[in-house]
């Protein structure tokens, strides 16, 4: 199988409850995936997992002096991606405008970077990536998976969003859902539903 994709048909859902499909379940080697469908939802988030593991790395990117970044109290919108995947780099510009539109409302993204291939484990490639497409929040790099293991993450892209308690209260695999996702994020914030969402890409 191409490691770089796992076609529609297989592929996992967006996750507002505790299942997933099985093919995640069994899942031991890393994936790209492309589009999920988020089925449909009535009621508040239900809690996923109790608590998000910590992002125990040795570099940060976007961050003042390279430390970590505070994520107590904050709603956090975990991503995993690696900058050569083209997936990953479809999902960019959403997460850039859910970052944009609402870290002043105390969103919180933390992309953990977990890479594939050596040329994606060099931090001076990373630096010029984020540079070239003016990636403005923190990055966390994982060359040697170790976040990627404490998640129990075996896909690029993936979405794991926490709310201010540190609960998890969403999961996504791959592109698509996009509406979905920032109506979660607007609910754990509490922004006003007549608000303006972020801008369309």
């Amino acid at each position: 199988m191409n490691r770089r994709w796992l076609p529609l048909r297989s592929l996992a859902v967006l996750v507002p409850g505790g299942a997933v499909a099985a093919v995640v379940a069994g899942q031991t080697e890393p994936e790209t995936i492309t589009e999920a469908v988020a089925p449909a939802r009535s009621g508040p988030l239900p809690v996923q997992a109790e608590g998000a593991p910590p992002v125990d790395v040795d570099q940060w990117l976007n961050t003042p002096g390279g430390k970590p970044v505070a994520v107590d109290g904050k709603v956090v919108l975990y991503e995993f991606w690696t900058f050569g995947c083209s997936n990953c780099q479809a999902v960019l510009p959403h997460v850039k405008a859910w970052y944009d539109r609402y870290a002043d409302d105390g969103l919180v993204v933390v992309s953990v970077h977990t890479p594939e291939f050596d040329y994606e484990a060099d931090p001076d490639n990373i630096a010029e990536f984020v540079a070239d497409n003016d990636v403005r929040y923190p990055i966390a790099l994982d060359p040697d998976r170790t976040v990627w293991r404490a998640f129990e993450n075996h896909y690029w892209p993936a979405f794991y969003l926490h709310d201010a308690d540190g609960r998890r209260r969403l999961t996504h695999f791959g592109e698509g859902s996009y509406d979905e996702t920032e109506d979660a994020i607007r609910e754990l914030l509490g922004v006003d539903p007549s608000a303006p969402r972020a801008e369309s890409v």
